[in-house]
């Protein structure tokens, strides 16, 4: 595939993002782009060169042209855009979280294997080089092994009923939203744990406004936080016997790595220069290239436990969509 034609379906600010990054590398062009209102389609398309703009989902995913999509719509809308698009033999990169609970990202799951499509959730983090390095040097054991994990993801926003942000109805709240960062922290270098505390505050419309968690592990445990009414350090700390590794501020995007060890501070600054969708994409690339259907990092095994956790703590906090 000598150059991969991408289609968004959902042009919010993620999706902006999305354009940009995906301007930077070399064998991919964002060739059609989605929205149900057709003068947001069209602007969005001149403002990032886009060949085709469409005002229907299904359009963009008929179009022949088109390799791979990029779903950007709102959370409880994934399952149905990600499946309209595979049933047209495209591949698929699904904004996180992948869909609303378990059953529907089983459902996506058996879609891409009957259809033989590439079909990956864009939890965009575990492709940065930041995060890959911290990866390996807690797998190495560099300090021993780990007792804690602290990682939060907060901030203010004014709560707004026609804010997707806030909306219920389509999976707003803190905990999909952004309180999925913590927790896949916590999976991908912990894994699953033995048990979970869970608390949340909530707005009166039953949308999660912040969620406080504590993840049990045989030797450690993790205290995780979201919040989207409390600006917090959006770190994620790692104590460990011999010393502390830590995600600094704004630990989900490109962030600098310190590594703490009888007092004496490293910061080690991986140079990313652009947004950060980058990496995924080439993945996402490079996997579609090889006429693989499933990635081997965010594997569906993987997607799998991370719904399965998000609904345990909603089970937990007693939070239904």
């Amino acid at each position: 595939m000598s150059k991969i034609k991408w289609g968004i379906i959902g042009l919010g600010n993620i999706a902006q993002k999305f354009a940009k990054d995906l301007a930077t590398i070399p064998n991919a062009e964002l060739y059609a782009v989605a929205s149900r209102n057709k003068e947001k389609s069209e602007q969005f398309a001149k403002e990032y060169q886009v060949v085709k703009s469409y005002n229907s989902y299904k359009d963009l995913a008929k179009d022949s042209e088109v390799d791979a999509v990029y779903i950007a719509t709102p959370h409880s809308f994934h399952k149905e855009h990600a499946i309209l698009c595979m049933m047209h033999k495209k591949a698929v990169l699904c904004e996180k979280p992948f869909a609303m609970n378990f059953d529907e990202v089983q459902e996506m799951i058996s879609v891409s294997k009957e259809q033989n499509v590439l079909l990956m959730e864009a939890l965009w983090t575990y492709f940065l080089p930041h995060y890959q390095y911290v990866l390996e040097f807690l797998k190495n054991k560099t300090l021993g092994d780990i007792i804690s994990l602290e990682a939060d993801f907060g901030f203010y926003k004014l709560f707004d009923n026609e804010d997707r942000l806030f909306k219920k109805e389509v999976g707003g709240g803190s905990l999909l939203d952004i309180g999925i960062y913590p927790i896949f922290v916590a999976l991908t270098i912990l894994g699953m744990p033995k048990n979970i505390e869970a608390k949340a505050m909530f707005f009166k419309n039953g949308a999660d406004e912040s969620c406080d968690m504590i993840f049990h592990y045989q030797h450690a445990k993790a205290y995780l936080k979201s919040s989207i009414q409390k600006q917090t350090a959006t770190q994620a700390i790692f104590t460990c016997e011999e010393g502390i590794i830590k995600m600094n501020t704004a630990f989900f995007m490109p962030a600098t790595v310190s590594i703490i060890k009888n007092g004496q501070e490293e910061i080690v600054d991986f140079g990313v220069k652009t947004i950060g969708y980058n990496y995924e994409i080439a993945h996402f690339n490079q996997l579609l290239s090889k006429g693989k259907k499933e990635s081997d990092i965010m594997t569906f095994e993987f997607s799998k436990k991370l719904i399965k956790t998000l609904d345990a703590v909603r089970e937990t906090i007693g939070l239904t969509y």
